[in-house]
């Protein structure tokens, strides 16, 4: 979280600066989502640790934490650049969120199925924020008279 929270936030400021108010809005609403929907299901699981046995280590929130706010992060720095750079972005954001789970798991602070309840949960997340930003695209490019988005 020391990493990826700064990360999407550099970003957020960037698409601000650009413009792109509604699209970084609906970025932290995502954001803000993941403690809504993790912490009730560590609370319900009830699981414990691979070295520990205290409980609530299902799902991951470090894991969910770092994919919504790279992927996030790379959502925002690739909207509508038209620019060949731009590319790098979602492919090092997925190595960035797989890097911290796997980290997760090889140091012993959670279960391999810890770490891809989070991949999957966030998995849903992020296919609604890419429906979400599209669709503020769409309105976008409506409103502008224009046919791309």
């Amino acid at each position: 979280m020391a990493v990826a929270l700064p990360v999407l936030a550099v970003a957020v400021v960037h698409a601000v600066w650009r413009g792109h108010r509604a699209r970084a809005v609906a970025v932290v609403l995502a954001m803000a989502a993941v403690p809504l929907l993790v912490m009730p299901l560590k609370l319900w699981i009830d699981r414990p640790g691979p070295l520990t046995a205290e409980s609530g280590y299902y799902p991951s929130g470090h894991t969910a934490t770092a994919m919504v706010a790279y992927c996030g992060a790379a959502l925002l720095l690739r909207h509508r650049t038209g620019r060949a750079g731009r590319g790098w972005a979602m492919p090092v954001a997925v190595v960035l969120s797989a890097a911290t789970g796997i980290g997760l798991v090889l140091r012993g602070y959670h279960w391999p199925l810890d770490v891809l309840g989070s991949w999957l949960l966030c998995g849903m997340l992020l296919a609604l924020l890419v429906a979400a930003l599209r669709w503020i695209d769409n309105r976008g490019a409506a409103g502008s008279g224009t046919d791309a988005p």
